[in-house]
């Protein structure tokens, strides 16, 4: 922001010279001129209706000039807008600076009743000058200085006295004017930068505390601002999920001491104002006896960089079993690389077991034998199927095998893995099966495609019920360009701490689980740019869980 925000200044600072003010200081200025020259109308018309009043008939004509004047600054005030004033049009200044000189100059010449009227030229000096580009302030006051050495020459001419000391007073007069449209028109251009300056650094300060709230907002941690009687000014949404009870998250505004599970914090707080200094503690909230959150939590005092702002307390949540958890991956993932070393040092051992194992289930007969010989070829496949999994990780390569994989039809190939899985599973009316995309066909490897599906199908009926029709798998054409398999069953909803970590290596709800399927699903259909996800969804009255995948149409004139 520090680089950026000059470039954004020197980008909206007008240069000096021919500058003219922009944007909110326009609109301001020209209405204050606007009610200026009114004002002077009126008076000019009084003082005239005055001055005839007094006696005087000569001032006939000069109500009749002021009358129009008036007229004329009304109609001006109306019709010229201001953003008509930074333009190239010269309308809008001979409507008004032009009229504003020629009633002057006019009400100069004829000299009704002695009134002199040289300081009414000023405000269109001014007006040019703050209004207008010095070019054009500076051109206003030479012609009202050649008007007022005009009117002196001719009254030089008419009169034969000694006029030298008035055109003295009028070379002064228009010495004055060149110097306040010179100094109005540098201090309306030293505005425009101010005012510049400060729209571009509010705009930096706007698009940072943006920038800051989006951070926060998208904060895992929680993020709580407290002022020094316990209320919280602002919560993100992961500190009201912390602070939250049975009834939901916690309001963005709230006492801490207005309820007994936060009091801990609210102590933590006074601390925190009281010593001055940060402080840090574990705490146990517990709304309910069933919800129990464990936090470590951080305080800060923010800066006081002024009087007037006042001191507040922000403090940060961590929930301590969310950290324990990536703690945790983060030693599986390094497990998981050693169990793959590991796996291929298991795998031969396991097979010379599993092949022992069969030669001697061929000599036995004593049905105890056999059983124990039966555990323990059951116990070899399933630690077989471990290693498997393990080792199957290491074998999906990262790149994309899309356009190197022949299209397959989808629901011919959905329709034979599905039959050789019912069989051997015997799974009869429990599993229903609806394909809705006739010939179209997607790339996926067939075998990468049965080892998917065989998954989604062996977790839909571990927690299926046993109705009929617990289990549908179903296809269907999705635009543009995508076919969906999805696996539904009628298992109850998975819990939130469970559907978070669904799809991570070595995370399983049951103990007797890798925790390996859901993830080497996806690897693999990420290689052919597939998707899998779940939800929950509803098929009739029934509501349950469905994974479903995601893959793009293969074109009927593409080429493997």
């Amino acid at each position: 922001m520090d680089t950026a925000a000059p470039a954004k200044i020197d980008a909206l600072t007008p240069p000096t010279g021919g500058s003219t003010p922009a944007g909110d200081s326009v609109d301001r200025l020209w209405a204050v001129f606007m009610r200026a020259r009114l004002a002077v109308a009126f008076v000019l018309l009084a003082l005239q209706v005055f001055v005839l009043l007094l006696g005087n008939t000569g001032s006939w004509l000069s109500v009749l000039l002021c009358g129009a004047h008036v007229g004329a600054t009304v109609v001006s005030h109306v019709a010229v807008a201001p953003e008509n004033v930074q333009r190239t049009h010269r309308w809008p200044w001979l409507a008004t600076v032009g009229v504003d000189i020629g009633l002057f100059a006019t009400l100069q010449a004829l000299q009704i009743g002695g009134l002199n009227y040289t300081l009414l030229f000023a405000l269109p000096v001014l007006m040019a000058a703050v209004l207008g580009p010095q070019r054009r302030a500076l051109a206003t006051a030479a012609g009202i200085t050649l008007l007022l050495l005009a009117d002196v020459g001719w009254a030089a001419w008419m009169v034969t006295d000694d006029t030298a000391p008035r055109f003295v007073q009028t070379a002064i007069t228009g010495t004055a004017f060149f110097l306040v449209a010179l100094l109005a028109h540098q201090l309306s251009v030293r505005l425009a930068r101010e005012e510049a300056l400060a729209h571009s650094s509010q705009l930096a300060a706007r698009t940072q505390a943006l920038v800051n709230e989006l951070v926060i907002e998208s904060m895992g941690d929680g993020v709580l601002v407290i002022n020094h009687i316990g209320l919280v000014i602002t919560a993100n949404p992961a500190a009201r999920h912390m602070l939250g009870g049975v009834n939901g998250d916690a309001p963005a505004s709230f006492s801490l001491a207005s309820s007994p599970h936060t009091q801990p914090l609210s102590d933590l707080v006074q601390a925190t104002f009281s010593q001055r200094m940060p402080q840090q503690s574990e705490v146990q909230l517990e709304p309910t006896r069933e919800l129990r959150r464990r936090l470590r939590v951080r305080s800060r005092l923010t800066p006081n960089e002024s009087p007037q702002a006042p001191t507040l307390c922000v403090l940060f949540l961590e929930d301590l079993h969310e950290l324990e958890a990536r703690v945790r991956t983060e030693k599986l993932a390094g497990m998981g690389r050693m169990s793959v070393a590991v796996a291929h040092e298991i795998r031969n051992p396991l097979s010379a077991i599993a092949q022992a194992n069969a030669l001697l289930l061929e000599d036995l007969h004593n049905p105890q034998q056999l059983r124990l010989a039966q555990m323990v070829a059951t116990h070899t496949q399933r630690l077989n199927r471990v290693v498997e999994d393990v080792l199957n990780v290491a074998r999906v390569p990262g790149q994309l095998a899309h356009d190197n994989t022949a299209p397959i039809g989808l629901d011919d190939s959905v329709g034979a893995i599905l039959d050789e899985w019912c069989e051997q599973n015997g799974c009869s009316l429990r599993v229903q099966w609806q394909g809705g995309c006739g010939a179209a066909s997607t790339r996926f490897d067939p075998e990468h495609l049965r080892r998917v599906l065989v998954n989604l199908l062996d977790n839909a009926n571990r927690y299926a019920s046993s109705a009929n029709g617990a289990v549908r798998v179903s296809t269907q054409i999705e635009a543009p360009g995508w076919l969906r398999l999805s696996v539904w069953s009628d298992g109850s909803a998975l819990e939130q701490s469970v559907r978070r970590h669904l799809f991570e290596p070595f995370f399983s709800s049951e103990s007797r689980s890798s925790g390996m399927g859901l993830y080497l699903c996806r690897e693999l259909c990420e290689r052919y740019r597939a998707q899998l996800n779940y939800q929950r969804s509803e098929r009739g009255e029934l509501t349950g869980n469905d994974f479903f995948l995601r893959m793009p149409l293969a074109l009927a004139d593409s080429t493997p």
